[in-house]
């Protein structure tokens, strides 16, 4: 094996290595051979045929395995030989090869900074706590009984109001024809409430009960059943009682609508899933603080090639309609171009701010992942299988289905390990450092710093840019609804 670095620039390192052709024949005989006593030609003994004549016959087809071999070895081989760890897959490509003449593959690689991880037991973390009191009980039981309101007809006559729930019977038409899922008989609406397409709620403020009207409405653009998007509609709508929401009473009554036995155990139960919450905000805190910290007292390159994908992933969630329209081309001439439909709708600022945060993310990732190394934190199959457990449990009814689901695809259940492993390595650095407590309110564990993480601001923009939630109109309310994730936060 010969090889030649090609180039060296920062992180990325650039080989040719050619490995001789009696290599290469050499390792087609040795898995010819090895097939051998499976092999059957008639007119030989199982076991007793001619290599020359098993080479003729299977060597073809044994050639494609045995390059995918040498390359991966000779690859891993180079990197070793030069005490280099690579950060991401080497990008391989076969440049010469001719039946019976040597092998010649150049590959590029992005290879691991040297990281020296500062002495933690240095480190000095406040970690916020917090009680719930009276008043955030009070607050949640008054959350609880507003999702829980009930409604009674209007005591005297008059006009609706926001805040109203009209009971009407409505039919919708799109050029005079009635569309499938575009009527309903006495279908109870909140107005104000947002449920149904802009524009409809606000024509049945000011009616009264008994009133027949023609609501006129326009389906948005990026409506979900394309046949309606953007057409104009009529419906045809009946107003049949006009009713007004009412408080429930919060007494033992309420609390058994929730399955407790009497208000003391409801409040028992809210005030234990409360402190659960706090437990996780101040845990989400102190590790965004933790962060923070390690990112300034750590200082090394990071590999462009990772870098750019969590670039590139990050324009992706905060655009997704942006589509990768130049999937399909070589990477390596059109990178610049690939690049620019990543982020083309983006402003240079924009821009900067998620290159910063990608590095950011890159940085600290890389510098947990040698933590991890380094002190052998590992996670164990079974934490995983328990964490998916605890996943299936959230899909009452299809835990099988779910549970099969990580079983059967290694990427899922790679997703479910890094962040469990990248928690236990917090807690190692956490358990290392000088943490002092700090009790606040509640109001103060969950606000958000101004000073807060990139991380933190950009899901904010992610999130603002993102599309607004699209209205359900009188027509099929879609089952399923798109789960968008922009896991921004290392948090």
């Amino acid at each position: 094996m010969q090889v030649t670095e090609t180039s060296s620039e920062g992180l990325k390192r650039e080989f040719q290595v050619v490995i001789p052709a009696e290599t290469i024949n050499g390792e087609v005989d040795a898995r010819l051979t090895q097939l051998a006593p499976t092999i059957q030609m008639p007119g030989f003994r199982p076991g007793k045929v001619p290599v020359a004549l098993l080479k003729k016959r299977y060597g073809p087809s044994v050639m494609g395995e045995v390059l995918e071999k040498t390359v991966n070895e000779t690859s891993q081989k180079t990197l070793d030989e030069r005490d280099l760890r690579a950060a991401t897959q080497p990008q391989i490509e076969i440049t010469k090869f001719d039946e019976g003449g040597d092998l010649e593959f150049s590959m590029v690689v992005d290879i691991m900074p040297e990281i020296t991880p500062i002495d933690f037991s240095t480190l000095e973390l406040e970690r916020l706590t917090a009680e719930p009191g009276d008043s955030d009980l009070d607050e949640a039981i008054g959350k609880l009984a507003s999702q829980h309101k009930s409604s009674e007809p209007i005591k005297r006559k008059r006009k609706s109001k926001s805040g109203d729930i009209v009971v009407i019977n409505f039919k919708g038409m799109v050029d005079g024809v009635a569309f499938d899922g575009g009527a309903a008989e006495g279908h109870h609406l909140e107005l104000g409430s947002g449920t149904f397409i802009p524009g409809f709620e606000e024509q049945l403020i000011g009616v009264n009960a008994e009133d027949k009207l023609d609501v006129k409405v326009t389906f948005p653009e990026d409506y979900g059943q394309a046949t309606l998007a953007g057409k104009e509609a009529v419906f045809e709508t009946e107003v049949t009682e006009i009713r007004e929401t009412t408080d429930p009473k919060i007494d033992d009554e309420f609390a058994k609508l929730f399955g407790m036995d009497d208000l003391d155990t409801l409040k028992e139960a809210i005030k234990g899933q409360l402190s659960q919450e706090y437990v996780g905000a101040a845990r989400t805190k102190l590790k965004r603080t933790l962060l923070d910290t390690l990112e300034k007292q750590h200082s090394f390159e990071v590999p462009d090639g990772m870098v750019q994908a969590e670039y590139d992933a990050i324009c992706q969630a905060v655009n997704p309609q942006q589509h990768d329209h130049d999937h399909d081309h070589d990477h390596d001439h059109d990178h610049e171009h690939h690049h620019h439909a990543a982020d083309e709708k983006l402003s240079d600022e924009d821009k900067a701010e998620y290159r910063g945060i990608a590095e950011r993310r890159v940085r600290l990732g890389l510098l947990l992942q040698e933590v991890g190394r380094l002190n052998n934190i590992s996670i164990g199959d079974e934490e995983v299988a328990r964490a998916i457990y605890q996943e299936a449990s959230k899909y009452p009814g299809q835990e099988q289905q779910v549970v099969q689901f990580y079983q059967q695809n290694a990427q899922a259940q790679a997703n479910i390990r890094a962040p469990l492993l990248e928690d236990k390595i917090v807690d190692f650095i956490v358990e290392m450092a000088k943490v002092t407590d700090k009790t606040v309110s509640a109001e103060e564990l969950f606000k958000e710093e101004d000073e807060s993480a990139d991380e933190e601001k950009s899901e904010k923009k992610a999130a603002a840019k993102k599309p607004a939630a699209k209205k359900k109109a009188p027509a099929k309310k879609s089952a399923a609804k798109k789960k968008e994730t922009d896991d921004a936060a290392e948090g």
